[in-house]
């Protein structure tokens, strides 16, 4: 799972919410209430702020209780939370209900942002390395591969987006390695577009080293003092994978993003900005006629 970007926004605490659904049926919904208190001032009083309020609708697959589908407050200035908006109208036009897997290296802020997509697209939110973690007796990602080895993982991981991939209106938080197997490009394709959070290493190995390693089941090769360990290893990964990475059906490069707002560093980036540009991105493609014929329109 993800650690979330380091940056200027607060990011959101977010809460569990529904029970286990073991009836039949292979959808429920449920409609849930979440205020977002942008902290902006309005023009008119500099003392005031200006509150707004939106349903996120939630889901519970077969198999999948509703408990690994989140929702919280989301915290943005008005402005920035007005593009996130808008910038969804658009990117809907194309979309045509089809669902979003984001891809990444370890530390990307695929679960930050997918969850910041997922509100603002009315879909549902899942995190497979969670789904995962679930479907294993609730044990962690780092037990899974110290228990069972990490083949067991990646089938665990092929599975769960087998299950996922017959729905639409997901947004799908993959885990760092879900790029390495054909077969997962298959299910993810199926009725999804595939986005590419691209963090410089640096960054992402400054992101895990204050949070800890212990967690990073793959960083447990590595030896030295936390940042060390994660650039190591995470170069030796980016090398592994970056092909598969550039596959994606859209790419959101945070460093082009720093360096086209006129940021300094890339962790100055929020994680609204970086799920605008991801539905900039996703409309663009989705414009073009190869993603249009895609989407099915």
């Amino acid at each position: 799972m993800e650690a979330g970007p380091a940056c200027k926004l607060n990011c959101p605490t977010w809460v569990d919410f529904g029970t286990k659904s073991t009836a039949p049926i292979a959808m429920h919904r449920h409609r849930v209430r979440v205020a977002a208190s942008p902290q902006f001032p309005l023009l008119s009083s500099p003392n005031r702020q200006r509150w707004a309020s939106f349903e996120v609708s939630c889901s519970s697959f077969n198999n999948f209780p509703a408990s690994t589908l989140e929702t919280g407050n989301v915290h943005a200035p008005y402005d920035e939370a007005l593009k996130l908006k808008n910038k969804s109208l658009e990117a809907e036009q194309y979309l045509n209900g089809h669902s979003i897997y984001l891809v990444g290296l370890m530390g990307s802020g695929k679960t930050t942002v997918g969850k910041i997509l997922s509100h603002v697209l009315s879909y549902s939110f899942y995190d497979s390395d969670a789904l995962i973690e679930q479907e294993v007796d609730g044990i962690s990602v780092a037990e899974i591969f110290k228990c069972h080895g990490e083949s067991f993982f990646r089938k665990k991981e092929t599975e769960v987006l087998q299950k996922l991939s017959s729905k639409k209106r997901l947004v799908v938080s993959t885990g760092g390695g879900a790029v390495v197997r054909d077969e997962n490009w298959d299910y993810m394709q199926k009725k999804g577009i595939i986005v590419w959070l691209d963090v410089p290493l640096e960054a992402l190995a400054q992101r895990i080293a204050a949070v800890g390693t212990h967690s990073r089941p793959l960083l447990h090769y590595e030896h030295g003092d936390p940042y060390t360990k994660a650039l190591k290893r995470l170069s030796y990964l980016l090398e592994q994978r970056g092909k598969n990475y550039a596959k994606a059906n859209a790419r959101v490069s945070l460093e082009e993003m720093a360096s086209k707002l006129g940021y300094r560093d890339v962790s100055d980036l929020t994680p609204t900005e970086i799920a605008i540009e991801a539905l900039d991105q996703i409309g663009g493609y989705l414009k073009e006629e190869g993603g249009m014929a895609i989407a099915g329109l």
